[in-house]
């Protein structure tokens, strides 16, 4: 999530037009967009190789995405529904906090119907349909994960706006930059990573530090959209997601607020002068970065999405 857009909520502007479907529900993409798909796409499958866990690829399997075109949202749809009774949500490049969480409270996956243009191939601060389609989507095939995914967004849409700021973190730490580990190895799930070439080398490299999951942590983790993560949190295995579906989250974020936030890994950004407040912003959007990125693109901010 990333702050606001698909799947992630915010407030800020951006240039991007979302494409409306026609009388039928089809989306009408240029030559120069499914060809940027497909750039996309053949790019990531390389690399996710070996790097990604099994219930992603199975996921990928089920939803049969076309590697020369971008996929229509009804296709998307009739996996998903049949598998944990998903959906998708065609959405603007950007919505707020509440309609975010209202969809993920009904198992609607937002997606915002525009793809980066070949000039932000690698760098892009709204999530687009590429990190939401293919970043995402596949894990929702998943019950586990789209159990998990439909309780946060019962619980944020109940949330007071500053105690979003706190599920924004625990958002981040699985959904978008969550690893797990496996009987092949230690593998990526998190649809802010799978999406982004440069965070898929990133995350499972010997340069940033990875943890064992501990929600509260989690929630006391601050982070930053537009540089690569300087840690990960770990699962055991996708199970704990379910499992922690049916724990009192809020009474973990009055934990963490009690707590406090943990000293932030990462440097203030070049344009500040002192260090991130995690503080709450206006709109529930923290100093830190902002609730939920998206796939950026390439220096992933959020990381990448790209």
């Amino acid at each position: 999530m990333h702050a606001p857009s698909s799947s992630t909520p915010s407030t800020k502007g951006t240039a991007y037009q979302a494409r409306e479907p026609d009388a039928d529900g089809i989306i009408h993409w240029s030559e120069v967009e499914n060809r940027t798909w497909q750039t996309l796409m053949e790019r990531q499958l390389t690399l996710i190789e070996g790097r990604v866990c099994q219930q992603y690829l199975d996921g990928l399997e089920r939803l049969g995405l076309p590697s020369d075109r971008i996929p229509q949202l009804g296709d998307v749809d009739r996996v998903l529904q049949q598998a944990t009774g998903w959906q998708t949500a065609q959405v603007p490049a950007l919505i707020p906090f509440d309609t975010f969480f209202q969809l993920l409270a009904n198992r609607r996956f937002p997606v915002a119907t525009f793809i980066r243009t070949p000039e932000e191939l690698d760098y892009l601060k709204e999530p687009d349909i590429f990190h939401e389609i293919f970043g995402h989507c596949p894990m929702l095939t998943n019950e586990a994960f789209a159990e998990f995914t439909a309780t946060y967004g019962r619980i944020g849409l109940a949330a007071e706006p500053k105690d979003r700021v706190y599920l924004a973190r625990l958002y981040w730490m699985t959904v978008e930059f969550g690893l797990v580990d496996t009987p092949q190895g230690r593998r990526i799930y998190g649809g802010g990573i799978i999406s982004s070439p440069k965070e898929t080398l990133h995350a499972l490299s010997d340069t940033p530090a990875h943890a064992p999951f501990d929600a509260l942590d989690a929630l006391r983790t601050p982070y930053r959209i537009d540089i690569l993560q300087p840690l990960y949190y770990v699962l055991d295995s996708l199970d704990r997601l379910q499992e922690l579906s049916r724990r009192d989250l809020m009474a973990l974020v009055e934990e963490a607020k009690a707590l406090g936030l943990f000293e932030p890994r990462f440097p203030p950004k070049p344009n500040s002068t002192t260090k991130p407040k995690p503080t709450p912003g206006e709109n529930g959007e923290t100093g830190e970065t902002g609730p939920i990125a998206h796939d950026g693109a390439d220096n992933d901010r959020r990381s990448e999405h790209a």
